[in-house]
């Protein structure tokens, strides 16, 4: 049985249906669920000894869905999105141009197609217990039950390569993350990547269909679920930097405070040097550990942080045994912003080629990548510091302009909530530039305001069709591109339906 036993037969039919092809045209999503979603599918096809391609798009319209449609794939596998562009996709099916087979989790449009795997056609939530990624992974666990597995067919070489949205071709990658195991069970650590990527562990662990998925990845041997400090960066950041940044619990005299953080470590009885550099946390003992997270808590209580944000400061904690320990890749947030930071840069197929085993010029380039991601995304956030944000009744917003990239803005708007000035209470919508024509939109909010009602994606959704544009998601974060020149529409439409989701 697959990890997720409501989807096994959606999966099983997949999979038959793309061992029938000739060959297979595999389109993505460009985000970190995206590129795991392309990596797990990929490697599946690979193993079955299927020849395809693999192209990435920002977002799939009907233009994208055109030019899919112009190619000679008679079968198209969309990964990490497909369902909500149903419609446009349906047309095509319909006038013979190709199958599609769709593996994804967000909304589904009003239309259905055969060869279809979405968490929500069978009652599960696809914001919170379902990735791309994940519905890739039972779509290959499926393969494998069919046959299509690393032990019955052996290993595509330059016939099934990949190649990225920009036409350059990959060059054969010897491997995945691990040795492939027979039943594709290895391949649960990118899905891992991809549901920690896409948010799906904002309360402190995965739940629901994903904790199937984890559990077969411990018992493949490629993922290690434990308990630890839950602060980004534990793998990479020297100690100071680690306890400066941390965004997720704000600890006065430690948080955005270097001086602070370094007085504050220097009065423990903890190692923090080694040959004249910092330490990171995962250069420390367990039990040195032990005494860095009790001494914050003890720090948290006596400055005030509310319970609920000391409870955060430990939780659930993914990392891939087959990756170094130290390294970027050894843990499942950092290794999803590495990859975020190739795919949001135009470069998708060094994030596929870290995916699929490149530890040479892929991640040498992604990490190249990744500094210049950070540093957008600090500035884009002291940008934001600086002008503020717009409070409506029940939303927050502010208009990057070109000052921001449409790429990233989410991210920043996610990062400013909750920072001064910016109400943890409400949802918050950014706007940047995509064109002349056109304005990207992202919607960002939390766990909270998730369970008193808000759906970004109905939001969103529903706002941007009001002035001729379109859009959707998740409820926790949605996106939307609308015509140039119609935000305060927009941000009137939205602001009435948050009031009405939230009373």
């Amino acid at each position: 049985m697959g990890p997720v036993p409501a989807l096994e037969d959606r999966a099983t039919a997949c999979a038959k249906r793309l061992l029938a092809a000739d060959s297979v045209l595999l389109a993505s999503h460009i985000d970190a669920d995206g590129l795991t979603s392309a990596a797990v599918a990929a490697s599946m096809l690979e193993r079955a000894g299927l020849p395809f391609e693999v192209v990435f798009k920002k977002q799939l319209d009907a233009a994208e869905i055109a030019s899919i449609a112009a190619t000679e794939y008679e079968t198209v596998l969309f990964t990490d999105f497909g369902s909500g562009q149903l419609d446009d996709i349906a047309k095509h099916e319909q006038a013979g141009d190709f199958e599609p087979v769709i593996a994804d989790h967000h909304q589904p449009a009003d239309v259905d197609t055969e060869y279809h795997i979405n968490p929500l056609l069978e009652g599960l939530n696809g914001a919170s217990e379902l990735s791309g990624a994940g519905a890739a992974y039972c779509l290959a666990r499926g393969m494998a039950e069919c046959g299509g597995g690393p032990a019955d067919q052996p290993t595509a070489a330059t016939d099934g390569g990949a190649s990225a949205a920009t036409g350059s071709p990959l060059a054969p990658v010897e491997g995945t993350l691990a040795d492939p195991h027979p039943e594709n069970k290895d391949l649960a650590a990118l899905a891992v990547v991809g549901a920690v990527g896409d948010m799906q562990a904002s309360g402190g662990e995965l739940i629901g269909a994903n904790e199937g998925i984890v559990a077969e990845g411990v018992e493949a041997g490629v993922l290690e679920e434990g308990t630890d400090i839950s602060l980004y960066g534990k793998q990479t950041r020297p100690l100071p930097k680690l306890l400066e940044y941390a965004s997720e619990v704000r600890i006065p005299g430690v948080s955005n405070d270097q001086a602070g953080a370094i007085r504050f470590l220097e009065g423990l009885d903890v190692p923090l040097k080694k040959d004249g550099d910092w330490l990171t946390w995962a250069d420390l003992s367990s039990e040195h550990r032990q005494t860095v997270a009790s001494a914050l808590v003890q720090r948290a209580v006596k400055r005030g942080v509310p319970a609920h944000k000391i409870d955060s400061l430990v939780g659930t904690t993914y990392e891939l045994c087959a990756e170094p320990t130290g390294t970027e890749l050894r843990d499942a947030s950092e290794f999803s912003t590495l990859l975020n930071a190739t795919a949001r840069y135009e470069r998708a197929d060094v994030g596929l080629g870290v995916c699929l085993g490149d530890r040479e010029s892929a991640l040498e380039r992604a990490r190249t990548l990744l500094a210049n991601h950070r540093r957008n995304l600090s500035e884009g956030l002291q940008l934001v510091q600086q002008e503020g944000v717009t409070h409506e009744e029940n939303v927050q917003w502010f208009d990057a302009g070109d000052r921001i990239r449409e790429t990233i803005v989410g991210i920043v708007a996610g990062m400013a909530l909750g920072t001064d000035g910016v109400d943890p209470n409400k949802p918050i919508v950014a706007f940047a530039a995509k064109n002349e024509e056109e304005t990207k939109v992202s919607g960002r909010g939390t766990g909270s305001l998730v369970a008193q009602g808000l759906d970004l994606s109905v939001v969103l959704g529903e706002a941007a069709r009001s002035v001729d544009g379109d859009g959707g998601g998740h409820d926790i974060a949605a996106g939307a591109t609308v015509p140039t020149g119609r935000k305060a529409t927009f941000i009137e439409a939205a602001d009435d339906l948050i009031a009405e989701q939230l009373g």
